[in-house]
């Protein structure tokens, strides 16, 4: 009877109740999006971080990875060290450089050059890309890009590039310079949707720099063995190769949070101020409701209707148009996430797998349980106020109208 009752009142005025369900649904869709911003980035970087297998990263001393030019000298020295410890089951040293690959039209005339960020790694246990066709980097001559890198260079797979790892713009002249052929296409984990990328054999690149960097990785990749603990592994190697810093996926997603702390704030601000903002639209159509209906009540009250009953019809409007608002609200959320997630993927440098706006059904879950509890918190002051009322005096008032 309570559900029926609850029911009736709100169709009784349909546009008024239509108008307040979608002031709910804003309010829910901006919280839905909210929460999704407060843990889209932290859970979409870790699931980048283990989508390829590996547990740790070794970087030069008080860096993150490729934060800075510096690199890692003695790679054969570590290496052999780090092949003593059982827990280690692979190690990929990487060397990172930017090369200069020069475009000619069919006249063989110069246009110019375009440069990219190009990675030295073993084919064998790289981390960096997923092959899309092609050959890999097998041979010392050999050079894989991804399709952005390809299109700017208008090259095919076969073509023969002049790829140089410097270029004099006094002189015009370029420096480390080689001959590669482009035997495949990739797509590079950790990069942009507009960034340019190649990778080559760490050999290659080293003698494409020259002898200041031979021997030298500007990031390790390891994997570890299956039960093993990779932070006992990061301990052991911070003590035994005291010259890098070993972070596992756990202090990785510590750093990000420092980073990201700004979107947390936001996202938990501006979601206390959407759920705020439901909260008073609820508790306002329903407090008009119960002062329209006064003598409604008083009529029910005199009849030998319960308090209780009464307070319970009234926490159910609340709770029905919250309920009504959130459903509807996910949804609108779902779209405007994917339209913001678009506008933020696109800012410079950031990794494509990264995603801001992460739909979890946690998330909805979270969003969902707290607009029915302010749907109910919302019915409490109406509620106390429809189950106060004296009922001879309304009466009396409802007669006199």
């Amino acid at each position: 009877m309570r559900t029926t009752l609850a029911q009736a009142s709100l169709i009784r005025h349909r546009a008024r109740t239509l108008l307040a369900v979608l002031g709910v649904a804003v309010a829910a869709a901006m919280l839905l999006d909210m929460v999704m911003l407060a843990t889209g980035m932290r859970e979409s970087f870790r699931e980048l971080l283990v989508s390829r297998g590996f547990d740790l990263r070794l970087a030069p001393k008080g860096t993150l990875p490729f934060d800075t030019d510096a690199t890692i000298p003695g790679v054969a020295a570590i290496t052999s060290v780090l092949r003593n410890n059982p827990d280690i089951r692979e190690i990929s040293p990487v060397l990172g450089a930017s090369i200069h690959i020069p475009i000619r039209n069919r006249e063989g005339e110069g246009q110019g050059d375009v440069s990219s960020a190009v990675l030295g790694i073993d084919p064998t246990v790289q981390g960096d890309y997923e092959f899309l066709s092609g050959r890999d980097v097998t041979t010392p001559d050999a050079i894989v890009a991804n399709d952005y890198l390809i299109r700017r260079l208008r090259a095919r797979i076969g073509d023969t590039l002049a790829v140089a790892t410097g270029y004099d713009p006094q002189t015009r002249t370029y420096s480390g310079q080689r001959k590669l052929v482009l035997m495949g296409r990739a797509r590079f984990v950790y990069g942009a949707a507009d960034q340019s990328a190649a990778a080559v054999r760490r050999e290659t690149l080293e003698a494409m720099e020259g002898q200041a960097r031979h021997d030298h990785a500007s990031l390790f990749m390891i994997r570890v063995r299956k039960g093993a603990d990779p932070d006992r592994v990061r301990e052991w190697i911070e003590t035994y190769i005291p010259s890098v810093s070993a972070i596992s996926i756990a202090t990785a997603i510590a750093q990000v949070d420092q980073r990201l702390s700004y979107f947390r704030q936001l996202a938990f601000i501006l979601g206390a101020v959407s759920l705020f903002v439901g909260f008073l639209l609820v508790t306002t159509l329903v407090t008009v409701s119960v002062n329209e209906r006064s003598g409604e009540i008083a009529v029910m009250r005199a009849i030998g209707v319960s308090r209780a009953h009464v307070v319970q019809q009234v926490v159910l409007e609340g709770v029905a148009i919250s309920f009504a608002g959130a459903l509807i609200g996910l949804g609108l959320g779902l779209a405007t996430a994917r339209y913001l997630n678009a506008i933020l993927s696109a800012f410079p440098g950031l990794p494509m797998a990264i995603d801001f706006f992460l739909f979890q059904p946690s998330s909805a879950w979270t969003a969902l349980a707290l607009l029915v509890a302010s749907g109910i918190a919302a019915g409490v002051y109406p509620a106390w106020r429809a189950a106060s009322l004296p009922i001879a005096e309304s009466l009396r008032r409802e007669a006199i109208a």
